[in-house]
């Protein structure tokens, strides 16, 4: 079933943010905190800093009515810089392959900051773009089910 996020972008912070929203919306994570130190060594990634090992690569937590915030701490290493604009995406699971395609096509189209569609480690079919309005858009289509 296709689901729609908000994920957020945090310069090193992502986890004291999260604690903290937990508190406010009182309830719990979806599934574990993934660091960085448990995908460091996948084929094929940079090799990273020891500094950003124990950063958040991801978290998740329901918020209201049905919606989750996920997050992850950029990392420096790999370029990137947090400023207002890029802390903000809204995350898409299409339900199919082509779906994820047709929306990602559409909504890059005269946009820019593009990361092409592409099969990930994690399992999905993960790509992002800004539109030509200025918003960010991140595609997850989940390639497992």
């Amino acid at each position: 079933m296709a689901k729609v996020s908000i994920y957020l972008n945090f310069q090193g912070d992502t986890e004291e943010a999260f604690n903290f929203y937990k508190s406010v919306f009182n309830t719990e994570f979806v599934g574990p905190i993934m660091y960085n130190k448990d995908f460091s060594s996948q084929p094929g990634m940079p090799t990273m800093p020891e500094d950003e090992l124990n950063k958040i690569m991801h978290v998740c937590l329901p918020i209201l009515g049905g919606t989750q915030i996920m997050g992850t701490d950029m990392l420096e290493s790999m370029g990137h810089k947090l400023v207002v604009g890029n802390n903000t995406s809204i995350n898409l699971e299409p339900d199919s392959r082509e779906e994820t395609e047709r929306l990602f096509n559409l909504l890059s189209e005269g946009g820019s900051d593009i990361a092409p569609l592409q099969d990930m480690f994690w399992g999905a079919y993960w790509g992002c773009c800004l539109d030509k309005f200025g918003i960010r858009w991140m595609f997850n289509f989940d390639t497992k089910s």
